[in-house]
Order: C-alpha cells, then structure tokens, then sequence
C-alpha cells in the first residue's frame, strides 16, 4: 500500500503518523518471515545453532507488537480518525497480533528442531512437515504483500489456498500416524513432528487473517464468515465479468 494510495490531510504529520505504523508492520513481517526461514533452514539441515537462534528471538516480534499497538492506541486517541484511515489503524491492530501469534509458532518449532536434531530424529519424519512449512511461508508472504499493495483480489487468492493446506497436514498426519504403528518406539520423537504440523497450520490460518484485514482495509467489508467463492464472485460482478439475470 503506497502513501499515494492512502487518505491526504491538511496535518502532513498524520500522514507521517499512518505511513509509520504501516511501514513498522511490514517491518515486523518482515521479521516473522526471516524466523521462519531459518527455522526451515534449520529443519532441513539439522542446523541447531540457527534453531536455537530462532527459539530465543521471538522477543523482537513481541517489542515489535508492543510498540505497533501503543503508536495505533495514539493515533485513535489524538486523531479519532475516520473511514479509511480508521479502517487503517484497525487492520494494523489486528494484523500484529497475528504476526505476534505466527512468530509464537514459529519459536515453537525452533525448539522441535532443536529437540529433532538433539535426538537424532530421521529426517523421512519431517519430509512433509518442511514441504508444508514452505508452503505457509509463501502464503505469508504473500498475504503480507497484498497488505502492502493495497490488493483485495491478491488477498482472496492467498485467502484460497488455506484450505489446502488444511489438506495437506491431513495428508502429512496420516502418514505419521504410520510411522508410529509401524514402530511405536518412534512415537515420541513422530509427535515432536506432529506437533510442528499443527504449528504451521496455525500459521496458514493467521496468514488467512492477515488477507481478509487486507480486503477489510481495501474494501470495507467484513469477510471473516464469508465464503470465499462468494467473495470471488462479488468482485468478478465489480469488474464486469459476471452478468446478472437477464430480462426479456
């Protein structure tokens, strides 16, 4: 989302203020983004000096929060602001608190890591959870980048692809779970894998809510319980490409 793109005002200082909450909130995904990235380095490699860099780091994401959320607290005392400046400040509120919530995530699967190469773990158990790990990362991205560009259909696309990854921890669990039939002496060590599964699933589900703070932002609608084709179709009618019943 470009500052062109935002709301102008006679104080330039508020524009100053808006621009800065916006930047910092980018900044913190940025963050977030750089955590996951080494976490799957680390898983990939078996790196346990970067995992455990990761697992003592999430304080920088929760100092980022904290400092988002007071500068959002004063712009809605001192500014009382409106519209789409208002839907701004909301967005930015909400959006910190997902990456608070997926930077926890993240550090939890530091700590799998560190756990995975400390016991030596076969790296076949985490085969599917780093596909998935990868696949969030991109939706996070993603998600974030619509943020920044002001795009709601680039949202709902990112929005779209939750509930395959829904699908693919399904598919990563069951063959988990075969593992540990196959030798129930693994099955303290495949858990440690479930348990980074459900952890990255969390993450799509928060770069899911990132998107629809993005559409809220963009276009001033509340798509939390709105079907996602339902939200497609709006906007194809918006840009013509859906014609409404037709009368003779």
């Amino acid at each position: 989302m470009a500052i062109s793109r935002l709301t102008h005002h006679i104080s330039h200082q508020f524009d100053k203020e808006l621009e800065d909450i916006r930047s910092k909130v980018l900044a913190m995904g940025g963050l977030v983004e750089d955590h996951l990235t080494r976490v799957l380095d680390a898983l990939s490699k078996g790196d346990l000096e970067e995992a455990e860099y990761v697992a003592g780091s999430d304080y920088k994401v929760n100092a980022l929060e904290v400092e988002i959320d007071d500068e959002c607290t004063g712009i809605l005392l001192r500014r009382q602001p409106a519209a789409s400046d208002l839907r701004l400040v909301l967005s930015v509120s909400k959006i910190i608190t997902d990456l608070e919530r997926i930077g926890d995530e993240v550090e939890k699967v530091a700590r799998i890591v560190v756990n995975f190469v400390t016991a030596g773990s076969p790296k076949s158990y985490y085969v599917g959870v780093l596909s998935m790990g990868h696949h969030v990362k991109r939706m996070l991205r993603a998600a974030l980048d619509a943020f920044a560009r002001m795009d709601s259909e680039a949202a709902l696309v990112v929005s779209q692809e939750d509930p395959e990854v829904d699908k693919e921890m399904e598919a990563v669990m069951r063959q988990l779970i075969t593992y540990m039939m196959e030798d129930p002496r693994s099955i303290t060590r495949v858990l440690d894998a479930v348990l980074a599964v459900r952890a990255f699933e969390r993450i799509g589900d928060h770069a899911d809510n990132i998107c629809e703070n993005a559409i809220y932002l963009v276009e001033g609608k509340d798509v939390r319980h709105v079907r996602r084709d339902e939200i497609a179709e709006e906007f194809k009618r918006r840009r013509g490409e859906v014609q409404g019943p037709q009368t003779e």
